[in-house]
């Protein structure tokens, strides 16, 4: 069986953004659904940038960065000249909020300006 680089090439940038989309979708998880009492309200997974900001005001640090792609069917990253030759990167912010003595530290996580998870540590992630 023949097959020619073009339609190589189009299996493999189908795969790649296939496995980008289960990447994002499935990345950062938590356990359960978390929520993060604020001062103005309470924020929750599907609230938008502007809501947490309006309660809970401006995070303590903030940082973004393109969410990993994977090989299809594997956890294998795939590199990152690569992955974003094939694939447009997917922004995750990730927002950390300090809460005082004795509180653990927030993360949100969101995507496309809408929160999508919220993890609790003692330290930053």
């Amino acid at each position: 069986m023949s097959i020619t680089v073009s339609a190589w090439l189009r299996s493999i940038t189908h795969g790649l953004a296939l496995g980008a989309i289960v990447a994002a979708a499935t990345w950062p998880r938590a356990a359960a659904a978390e929520s993060l009492r604020c001062s103005r309200g309470i924020v929750a997974e599907g609230d938008s940038r502007v809501s947490v900001i309006y309660k809970c005001g401006q995070p303590n640090l903030s940082d973004t960065f393109c969410a990993p792609v994977y090989y299809p069917g594997t956890l294998d990253i795939v590199p990152e000249p690569l992955a974003s030759a094939l694939v447009p990167c997917l922004v995750i912010e990730q927002w950390l909020y300090e809460r005082g003595p004795g509180n653990l530290t927030a993360t949100v996580y969101l995507r496309s300006g809408v929160v999508q998870s919220i993890v609790y540590s003692r330290e930053p992630p």
